[in-house]
């Protein structure tokens, strides 16, 4: 699978999920796709990945929605994150 193809996968799981809904299911398909997502993508973005699922970890740890980590919030920072990847990938043709 290309990393592309991972973007995509990551990204289509997210615009199917409710904006509340539990992210816990795509952060384990976004670890899957870790190693590929690696190899295409430039560290800083790798960096902001592992930050947000980091929050995801403890959001889910918090019952979902606290005064540190709101579900929501982080749906909408997943979804920047899986299009401004797809649109370094697509720059940088991988």
């Amino acid at each position: 699978m290309t990393p592309t193809d991972c973007l995509h996968q990551l990204a289509t799981a997210l615009q199917t999920l409710e904006p509340d809904a539990p992210l816990t299911p795509w952060a384990q398909q976004a670890q899957q796709h870790w190693p590929t997502l690696q190899t295409a993508l430039p560290p800083k973005y790798l960096d902001v990945l592992q930050g947000l699922l980091d929050r995801l970890e403890s959001a889910a740890l918090f019952g979902g929605e606290s005064c540190s980590f709101s579900q929501t919030d982080l749906h909408q920072l997943l979804q920047q994150w899986t299009a401004q990847a797809t649109a370094y990938l697509a720059k940088t043709k991988h």
